[in-house]
């Protein structure tokens, strides 16, 4: 992460804001900024192995939506265009949440940066854990480095009050095979949060598809000029 600085934890939360150009759209390797993209996971495995109870389902679309989003980073003005990522989560087919992730692509490094999110319950309550960088002193982190994805590298992925989810490289150069097929060189981030201590989540990613694996639920498919569940529930 070149130009970022650690914090006393070790994981980085100071980033190069001032020196990227920030786009709406981008090809990092393992996070894709692509409008109306979707991933389809489910843990309709460890279902059918006898180890889950209720089936999980989670459709990630890049929505064809943006977001502007202005906030202040090392003293000075910044605004930039997001797009607008939903995570549409259902339990045993009823709705369980929606989150809105506000994230952009970092030129030319191509790095994936997180702006905020707003969050609703299956009930459309609004929940807790949203926020907005420049909102409440919460500052923009990384959600996945492009070419700096490094063994070992640290750093936050979230810098609000409220959340302070962070990512390590655990592992890399694996293989995978889940329902939507095998999958070479991926990576693994080690999810943890010093508001938790002792909690860790784990996500695989793989080159040109993005996000295989978190925790038990796995990909099932990719589709392109996708539809959000959520405009299809209206």
């Amino acid at each position: 992460l070149a130009g970022a600085s650690a914090s006393g934890d070790g994981f980085t939360d100071q980033f190069p804001i001032a020196a990227c150009d920030f786009e709406s759209t981008g090809t990092n390797a393992f996070f894709k900024l692509v409008p109306n993209r979707q991933l389809y996971l489910s843990n309709a495995r460890c279902v059918e192995e006898g180890d889950c109870d209720e089936l999980e389902e989670l459709w990630i679309t890049m929505l064809p939506e943006t977001r502007s989003i202005a906030f202040q980073y090392g003293g000075k003005p910044i605004t930039v265009r997001a797009r607008v990522m939903e995570e549409y989560e259902t339990v045993d087919g009823e709705l369980e949440e929606v989150s809105r992730n506000y994230v952009a692509s970092c030129e030319p490094m191509n790095d994936v940066y997180y702006f905020g999110e707003d969050v609703e319950d299956g009930d459309g309550n609004p929940l807790p854990d949203a926020w907005l960088s420049g909102r409440d002193g919460a500052r923009p982190g990384i959600l996945m480095p492009d070419r700096a994805f490094l063994l070992g590298s640290r750093y936050y992925q979230e810098i609000p009050p409220n959340a302070k989810d962070r990512g390590e490289h655990t592992s890399m150069g694996f293989e995978v095979d889940v329902p939507a097929g095998v999958f070479r060189n991926c990576v693994e981030v080690t999810e943890t949060s010093p508001l938790e201590p002792g909690d860790e989540s784990f996500k695989t990613y793989c080159p040109y598809v993005g996000l295989v694996r978190d925790e038990d639920l796995e990909l099932i498919a990719v589709y392109s000029n996708a539809e959000s569940p959520s405009e299809e529930d209206d």
